[in-house]
């Protein structure tokens, strides 16, 4: 299978946890392994490394035991900092803007925020996980409004126009040029049109790579 990879996933539900195991499996992947908190998480992605078996992605909770609170997004953290070729996606109950802020701080490539009513849209789901593996990025629809509805507020967003603005937030879901087009119901030269000023804007020239995508959504973060 072409987009098979190989996961880890981290959640103190084990109702969840077996959850997303299965919707996994059922297409295909490996679940390599599937633990209750930080942790473990961590121990477990030591343990592969040392067999040279590391995930192509880690999808974990935001809050974990202990103490529920930002256990899972520092995890999450700590593996981008020591595994940068690991894929990183994290799950949350609701948008929580400090800790999206932080998991995108770092590098641009394999990262994702989804929340977990998105689980619930099986095929999104699954999209998002190969894309995060594959060194892409998924952030979900209201993690993008509400992290560029604060960076309204920023004169960095001053030359963009509100078409822009929207292609951005879509840009920013992990679509592509073509999808952002049947969204908003215009032509695909039209999208590449406003992708282009975007880019422009915010200063991101074309020796930044195919993952401009993604330093434009850092940019306004950074901001």
């Amino acid at each position: 299978m072409e987009d098979r990879v190989r996961v880890v996933i981290a959640e103190d539900s084990v109702l969840l946890r077996e959850g997303l195991t299965r919707l996994l499996t059922d297409r295909g992947h490996d679940v390599v392994a599937g633990v209750g908190d930080a942790e473990a998480l961590l121990k477990t992605v030591a343990e592969l490394a040392a067999e040279d078996a590391l995930p192509d992605v880690v999808v974990a909770d935001v809050r974990m035991p202990p103490t529920h609170t930002d256990e899972g997004v520092r995890a999450a953290v700590r593996l981008r900092r020591d595994y940068p070729g690991i894929g990183v996606l994290v799950l949350s109950q609701y948008v929580e803007e400090q800790y999206a802020t932080e998991l995108l701080a770092g590098s641009s490539t394999g990262v994702g925020y989804l929340l977990k009513d998105r689980v619930a849209e099986v095929r999104e789901f699954l999209d998002a996980v190969v894309r995060v593996a594959r060194g892409g990025t998924a952030l979900d629809p209201e993690v993008v409004a509400q992290l560029l509805g604060r960076s309204r507020k920023q004169d960095v967003l001053a030359g963009l126009t509100p078409r822009e603005r929207e292609v951005l937030g879509l840009m920013a879901e992990g679509r592509t040029n073509s999808a952002v087009a049947k969204q908003l119901v215009v032509s695909d030269g039209a999208v590449e049109k406003h992708v282009s000023n975007i880019f422009m804007k915010l200063g991101l020239s074309p020796s930044d790579g195919d993952h401009r995508r993604v330093l434009a959504v850092l940019t306004y973060l950074k901001s």
